[in-house]
């Protein structure tokens, strides 16, 4: 399929110019699909390989009150847009945040994309949420929104694609720009780590089109995100399970500790000011034959003398993540599997974590 394909439809379901922009026509260039990591042909000319993300969906919050509403429920702060000018495109702001219980466990992960579709009205947000529990979210989200003045509904019309560099070298410095897109979509680097690319917003179904790019494997997409310790979803990060701050939440911008209170902030708090945190969640590399099912989450993970030393949480093939107590990933750790059999177990710590602790 020819680049020169473009967006089309209506931003966010408005007219502003502010959130219209449109895809560069790239007909020199075609998509190629990729099928190892996020590399390419260097041969090829293509610069970014884009990755459907079928499993995200989106959520709009809109209304005078959507701002408060949402800041008494998630753990940071909103990615507030800036003001509307015709005469300047405004890019997307985004952030990252999850949506704790009362006991201070995450339920869901979200991206959020500040909008703000007309001048003279209260911004709009966008919240990418694994698709799994689109319902339930809705749910949560009505459930505390009472007499406020907000709008929750769903919003299929728009896709998530991820977009990452084809060379590593230039993703570790963040230094590689992507040039503006073009028709109906919304661009912005993914708020987590700059190891993880960019977010675009497509109306479109079909090949997310920038220039230079080509389409990627989605496989090749959670790969790379297992391989930079990057949770997402709730396989990762599973509803009522998962603490936030043993999941990175503090190295991924997604916990503000100076914002007012919100569900589930005591217990988040009270262990970010006294320090302890024994676990965390790590990368982690299998080698030895594999389950044909893979290895099952909360199996546990054992250190070469069989003490504990936490729990596998979730993988595609050889990579994946763990929850491990901090002070035994640096020995040999295993898991067992079926028939006596031994999986070996590397931990390891991704260069984009800051060196002093959260």
């Amino acid at each position: 399929m020819a680049a020169a394909s473009l967006f089309r439809g209506a931003a966010l379901g408005c007219s502003s110019p502010a959130w219209r922009w449109r895809l560069r026509a790239v007909s020199r260039h075609r998509l190629a699909r990729g099928s190892g990591g996020h590399g390419s042909d260097p041969t090829s000319g293509a610069a970014w390989a884009c990755f459907p993300l079928g499993e995200r969906a989106l959520v709009r919050v809109r209304g005078p009150d959507s701002a408060p509403f949402l800041l008494g429920l998630l753990t940071n702060d909103l990615p507030l847009p800036g003001p509307a000018d015709a005469e300047v495109v405004p890019r997307a702001r985004a952030g990252y945040a999850h949506f704790l219980n009362v006991q201070g466990r995450t339920l869901y992960d979200v991206i959020l994309y500040g909008l703000r579709e007309q001048a003279d009205q209260a911004p709009t947000f966008l919240l990418e949420c694994d698709s799994s529990v689109l319902g339930a979210l809705q749910e949560h989200l009505v459930l505390h929104k009472i007499r406020r003045k907000v709008v929750v509904e769903p919003h299929p019309e728009w896709h998530v694609w991820a977009v990452l560099p084809c060379i590593p070298e230039e993703e570790a410095r963040g230094a590689l720009p992507l040039p503006e897109p073009q028709g109906a979509a919304i661009l912005t680097r993914d708020p987590r780590t700059p190891r993880m690319g960019w977010r675009l917003l497509a109306q479109d179904e079909g090949p997310a089109l920038v220039p230079r790019g080509r389409l990627g494997d989605v496989w090749d997409y959670h790969r790379h995100r297992y391989q930079q310790g990057v949770p997402e979803g709730v396989h990762d990060l599973p509803p009522g399970v998962a603490l936030p701050l043993e999941s990175n939440l503090a190295f991924m911008n997604g916990v503000s500790f100076t914002k007012g209170c919100y569900v589930g902030q005591e217990l988040t708090a009270r262990t970010h000011h006294t320090g302890v945190l024994r676990k965390r969640l790590f990368p982690v590399q299998l080698s030895g034959p594999l389950p044909a099912g893979g290895i099952a989450p909360g199996t546990a993970v054992l250190t070469e003398s069989g003490q504990a030393a936490g729990k596998y949480r979730a993988g595609q093939g050889e990579v994946g993540l763990a929850l491990l107590h901090s002070d035994r990933v640096k020995g040999p750790l295993h898991i067992r599997t079926a028939g006596s059999g031994r999986v070996a177990v590397t931990a390891s710590v991704p260069d984009w974590w800051p060196t002093a602790p959260k």
